[in-house]
Formats: structure tokens, C-alpha cells, sequence
């Protein structure tokens, strides 16, 4: 479909925003005022109300609380602090968004797809992003190539979406069936309404996803289309500022870093190929292997030579075979890690590209199916890969991905960590910044978080940032304990001056662990959900944390009754109050 560009407008458009901003800066210098339109620092009214779908996600929904989020959202803001204007954001459902800006009731849409019927009635701004549109359908749908092919078929579209528009503009000749969202558009055709669905590619995928609907598939993506900020055919003043936030955030790199936030997970996610990422896979567990069988057979041989010594030097060589295990695995981890981690990142970064040239290819592989019957494709019926082929792809990325992450627990664990644990730390606030940073976990949890802080705490010696993150991965333990959500999770600090120390207590109401895994909670490798990717190195590397600061982490339980876990850090000694005062003097 041809695309008429509007970069005459836009151009002439920021000449005009620079104009009202010289003019507006000589009133403001004069000490004269001027009323302004909506959206006008100055005016009578100078916030921007922008809308958008309350349910069109990563770009733009509405989450748990009910607050605006997503790509276009968090674009949205930006701009506006660029440009020091104040937005109001409102989210809806499309057709009545696209029904207020038509009647002026907001003065901008963030997210609109643009096509020359539309360019009729709207002036849009450069687009921040390009929308590939794909059909969708229930597995085992005759596939479908182009939009014509949909003729005579029923088809759920979006009410108010570019699809709908397009559809009707084209006379396709598809009977259409409207819904809110594209959520509902997915959940029909999943539930077997109607043959297929016309719907954005990266919100389909996204949905499908979080819904658990599995039976859907993407057969065709027709086009792609211009996706970016659109006021109402005239209103120049508003379009100017958010072209020329845009632009200030795509050369200052802000845009690109929003991009990637939201969106770029789901693009890496769409899939890719599969044998040299089966070896690359097999070289990196064999490899694995070796280093884990080297390091149990040493320690077997090390708790050989423990027994035999009493009881207090047992104590004290368990602390040196620490000390030894973490340099000598260091020395593994540094040359594996690095051969693992080079063909893995290339992995990464080459199977969207190569995705994609296998759906380029596959209009082909279906005329050549259709006109010849089946055929040999990789050592299987071309029938049987075209189906099977995507859920490998996905299932060998996912595993290039587990090789990444375990790689880096590998490099966290034998890691001797920073020796400056000078800083003098207040753990209430250690604790809070903790708790701020994996907030989006607690909520998805639990929806019954308690936090109890001491105040006024005895500082303590350390690192900050290696205690905090020992509380994350408690925390995080908490919540992957919880069985529901009406089980909660309890934080509490004291102070134990008879001890000269000060605690942290985590509780949670989870499942509990039982006597023999509570003993090994802290030994390498050792997981309870190795099945949903625990590698058994957080807990161990959180206690040699504990270690370097001279501290203590404890943890008890009992099944079913949910587990405690005791963080206990020295005060820092009262001559270091001291030194303190005279650096300060």
C-alpha cells in the first residue's frame, strides 16, 4: 500500500512552534501575559491531554493500580520534561479515545498508526515506532498470505483500529467482527470464534503469552505501518512540541533506551534457528559439567581431611576451604565464561535476524507445498516443521538464555568481591533501597508486605551494595516460597545491643523446607526449582557476602509453616564514631 509522507507538514510545523516560542519569550520578558489554547504553557489551561488504549500492551495499558504504563506512556513523560510542559494522561478504550480527539476533548493520541485516509483528518508527528500487523489464527488454520485471502472468512479486528479502517478502505470483503481490545480479539479466536484475528504483531505476542493461550499463531504479517504521536488536522501547536521532543529524545539516545525497555524483549523473543545453537548448547554443558564434577570431587576430598581434626579446627578450615574454592573456581569461571558468553551473545543477537528470513521465506515453502505436495525440509516432512519449527526456535533461545544466566551466577559466585567494606552503613535505609528495587516482584507476589523498621540503627561496617544485594535475594526467596497471594511476606530490623549487632528478619508464609534441604540451603548448586531455572548459587553467594562483613545468616523452618531467614551484621565499633567526627572536623 503506498504511504504518503507528511514531512512538508511537519517541517512547516516546527517553524511555527519556534515562532510561538520566540514570541512567547519577548511577552514573557515585557512582563505581559497572553491566553493561550489547551496545551500553551502560560495559558489558561497549558496541560496536554494526551490519550491512548487502557489495553494495548507493552505500548500503552493500565497496571495493577490502575496508573498509565508502557512504551508510549513512559515516551509521553519524557517529552513532556524535555519540553517543560505538563501532560495529563488518559487512557481508554481506542474507540473512544479516537472519538475525543476527533471532537477535541484530548488534544493528542500517543500511539496511532498512520494511513492516508486517516492523514485526512489528523496531522501526525515522525513516528517513534513501526507496528508490523499479523493475522493470526488457531493452530491447524489453513494459512492465509495477504489480506485478499481473507475474503468470504470471519475476521476480529479492534474497534476503531488501523486493521478495521484498512479492511473496509481495501473492500477486502471479510466479514468483521468488532471487539474492545486485542486482548478480547485473542481470547474469541482462542476459544474457537471465527477463523481468524487481525491484530499488531508485538501486543498479539505479548498477550498471548500472559493469557496461556497456546493455540494461537501468527500465519501472516501483511505489512507494517507507521506508529507515532497524532493531534487533530490543524492543531500545529501541540503536534510542533511533541515532533521536536521526539527528536530531542532520539539524538540524546532516551528514545532508543525506552525502545529497548519495552519493546526490545519482545522483538529478541520472536524466535530463531536451532543446530548450531544445539552444539553451541552441548559444548556449554559439557563444559559445565567438568567444572561442577571438579568441584565436588575436591570438596569430597576436603571434608575427608575436615573429619579427622577436632572440633574448633574444623570450624576454622572450613573457613579456608571457602577462601580456596572461591579463588580456584574463579580461575574455572574467567577463561570458561568467556569462551561461553562470546558464541552465546552472537547467538542472541544473529537468531531475530535469521527468524525473520525464515518467515520471508516461508510464503515460498507454502506455494511450493501447495503446487507440489510435501517435501523434505531438514530431514522432516515440510508439513510437520512448518508447525513444529517455531516452538523449537523458541525452546533452543530460552536455552542460549539459561546458558547466559547461569554463566553469570557462575561469575557472581567465585566473584571475590570488593575488599572496601569501609562504608558506614545505616541498614534501615539498605533494606528500603532493596525493597524499592524489586517491588514489581513483592507486588506480583503477595498482597500482604509488611515492613518494620527499627530507626535511629547503630551503623555498621561494609559495602552497601553487596548487602543490599544479600536482602534482594532473601526477598526474592520470600516470594518464590509464597504459595497465593493471600500469603505474606514480613521485614523487620532491630537492634541487639547486648550483642552489639543489628538484624534483619525476613518471614514469609510460604511452603516451608523441610530439616534435610534447610542444611544445604547455602551449599553451591544445590536448588529446590531447578526445573524454573534456579542454578543454586544466590543463597551461597549472599552467605559469603555475610562472611566478608563478620556476620551471620541463619535460617529456620518447618514444612508447611512458612521459613524465617536472620541476617545479623556487627556495629560498627565506637572508635570508628569517633575517626568519623575528626574527618568531619
Amino acid at each position: 500500500m503506498p504511504v504518503r509522507s507528511n514531512a512538508p507538514c511537519l517541517s512547516a510545523g516546527l517553524r511555527l512552534a519556534l515562532l510561538v516560542s520566540l514570541c512567547l519569550a519577548a511577552w514573557s520578558a515585557a512582563g505581559q501575559t497572553t491566553p493561550g489554547a489547551a496545551g500553551e504553557p502560560g495559558g489558561d489551561d497549558d496541560v496536554i491531554v494526551v490519550g491512548g488504549d487502557h489495553y494495548h500492551p507493552p505500548y500503552e495499558f493500565l497496571d495493577e493500580d490502575g496508573r498509565p504504563a508502557g512504551y508510549d506512556v513512559e515516551l509521553t513523560r519524557a517529552i513532556a520534561e524535555v519540553m517543560g510542559v505538563e501532560v495529563r494522561i488518559e487512557l481508554g478504550p481506542w474507540s473512544e479515545m479516537r472519538r475525543k480527539l476527533e471532537t477535541g476533548e484530548i488534544d493528542a493520541l500517543q500511539g496511532m498508526s498512520y494511513s492516508e485516509a486517516r492523514d485526512a483528518s489528523f496531522d501526525f508527528a515522525p513516528p517513534h515506532a513501526i507496528v508490523h500487523q499479523s493475522i493470526f489464527a488457531r493452530r491447524g488454520t489453513p494459512p492465509v498470505e495477504s489480506l485478499e485471502a481473507l475474503r468470504g472468512k470471519e475476521v476480529i479486528v479492534q474497534r476503531g483500529d488501523i486493521m478495521q479502517d484498512l479492511l473496509i478502505e481495501q473492500a477486502v470483503g471479510a466479514k468483521l467482527f468488532t471487539t474492545d481490545t486485542h486482548a478480547d480479539a485473542l481470547r474469541a479466536l482462542a476459544a474457537g470464534q471465527h477463523d481468524y484475528a487481525l491484530v499488531a504483531n508485538l501486543p498479539a505476542l505479548y498477550l498471548s503469552r500472559e493469557l496461556g493461550l497456546t493455540n494461537l499463531v501468527p500465519v501472516a504479517r501483511p505489512f507494517s505501518l507507521r506508529y507515532g504521536y497524532a493531534v487533530k488536522e490543524g492543531n500545529a501547536d501541540v503536534l510542533a512540541q511533541f515532533s521536536e521532543g521526539l527528536a530531542i529524545l532520539k539524538n540524546t539516545g532516551r528514545h532508543q533506551a525506552i525502545y529497548d525497555k519495552w519493546l526490545g524483549p519482545l522483538e529478541q523473543g520472536e524466535g530463531l534457528p536451532w543446530k548450531r545453537l544445539g552444539l553451541i548448547g552441548a559444548i556449554a554443558s559439557a563444559l559445565l559439567l567438568l567444572i561442577l564434577g571438579g568441584i565436588v570431587v575436591w570438596n569430597r576430598m576436603l571434608k575427608r581431611e575436615v573429619a579427622s581434626r577436632t572440633e574448633e579446627l574444623q570450624r576454622q578450615q572450613q573457613q579456608l576451604i571457602q577462601a580456596d574454592k572461591m579463588s580456584s573456581l574463579g580461575v574455572l569461571v574467567s577463561g570458561v565464561a568467556h569462551e561461553i558468553n562470546n558464541p552465546s551473545g552472537l547467538l542472541l543477537l544473529n537468531l531475530p535476524v535469521l527468524r525473520d528470513a525464515y518467515e520471508d521465506a516461508r510464503p515460498v515453502l507454502e506455494a511450493h507445498y501447495r503446487e507440489h505436495g510435501d517435501f523434505p525440509f531438514g530431514g522432516l516432512p515440510y508439513s510437520r516443521m512448518r508447525d513444529e519449527a517455531p516452538s523449537m526456535l523458541d525452546e533452543m533461545l530460552e536455552g542460549t538464555r539459561r546458558i547466559k544466566r547461569i554463566v553469570g551466577d557462575l561469575k557472581d559466585f567465585a566473584r571475590q568481591g570488593s575488599r572496601d567494606l569501609g562504608e558506614r552503613l545505616d541498614l534501615d535505609e539498605v533494606v528500603q533501597t532493596a525493597v524499592r528495587l524489586v517491588d514489581n516482584s513483592i507486588r506480583q507476589a503477595t498482597d500482604r508486605f509488611e515492613a518494620y523498621y527499627a530507626g535511629d540503627l547503630p551503623a555498621v561496617r561494609g559495602n552497601a551494595q553487596r548487602i543490599e544485594q544479600v536482602v534482594i535475594n532473601l526477598v526474592l526467596n520470600a516470594c518464590q516460597a509464597l504459595e497465593g497471594r493471600d500469603q505474606g511476606i514480613r521485614l523487620t530490623t532491630r537492634h541487639l545491643p547486648d550483642d552489639g549487632a543489628v538484624t534483619l528478619e525476613v518471614r514469609d508464609e510460604g511452603r516451608g523446607i523441610d530439616p534435610t534441604t534447610l542444611s544445604r540451603l547455602t551449599d553451591p548448586f544445590f536448588t529446590t526449582r531447578r526445573e524454573s531455572g534456579g542454578t543454586g548459587l544466590g543463597l551461597s553467594v549472599s552467605a559469603g557476602i555475610v562472611r566478608e562483613h563478620d556476620g551471620d545468616l541463619a535460617f529456620a523452618s518447618r514444612p508447611g509453616e512458612g521459613a524465617t531467614v536472620t541476617l545479623t551484621l556487627p556495629v560498627a565499633p565506637a572508635d570508628d564514631d569517633d575517626a568519623s567526627s575528626q574527618d568531619e572536623r
